[in-house]
């Protein structure tokens, strides 16, 4: 898989990324992860620029969810148990995430990223329940930023070594998962330091 993967890569260059990306969160089995490391990896081996690289799989990604979104608004619940075994949506993973929507909301979407199986699923649901759109782009977008920029993070971090890990990675996805919620985790306990330090700050400033 991985190998088909880098011969687009050479031909297509962004253009494949943002087709890879786009289909894995459209429901096709593509390896998202590892692809997005991928990607960070080759940007320290110098064969890409970051940023753009990192803009691409953004759009990339929230391409395939709002695509997701789209045929879930159209075709609807009993459709999609009937149909989603052809984007690889089987009845087993979509009640499972049925459930996790219903409990965890909007939230689910962002989580979701970083939950292999459950993100492509959320995308859909938010569809048929007829999330507003604006609500479902902010948390999609948000969760898209988050989610490609940790593992272009992880890619450029391991430098030229990516090519060694990757094989590793991709073959233990209860590793990506762990791994995923770390990271997750550290971001959103980031996120309320900083809101809490700002908050203080605002309190402490004298009023005029």
């Amino acid at each position: 898989m991985m190998n088909e993967v880098m011969s687009y890569l050479a031909q297509y260059g962004y253009l494949a990324m943002f087709g890879l990306l786009s289909l894995g969160f459209l429901g096709v089995p593509v390896p998202d992860e590892t692809l997005v490391m991928t990607f960070g990896g080759l940007t320290a081996s110098g064969h890409f620029t970051f940023w753009i690289t990192f803009m691409v799989a953004v759009l990339g990604s929230l391409s395939g969810m709002m695509l997701s979104y789209t045929l879930g608004r159209v075709i609807g619940k009993p459709l999609l148990y009937k149909y989603g075994k052809w984007i690889w949506i089987t009845p087993k993973r979509l009640k499972q995430t049925e459930t996790w929507f219903t409990r965890f909301g909007t939230w689910s979407i962002l989580i979701g990223y970083f939950i292999p199986g459950i993100r492509q699923v959320t995308s859909y649901l938010s569809g048929v329940y007829q999330l507003k759109l604006r609500v479902y782009v902010l948390y999609a977008g948000i969760g898209s930023i988050v989610w490609c920029g940790t593992f272009m993070l992880i890619g450029r971090a391991l430098g030229h070594r990516w090519h060694r890990i990757m094989p590793y990675v991709h073959g233990h996805r209860r590793f990506l998962i762990v791994m995923s919620v770390i990271f997750l985790v550290i971001i959103i306990s980031a996120a309320v330091v900083w809101i809490t330090r700002k908050q203080q700050v605002t309190s402490e400033e004298p009023v005029s």
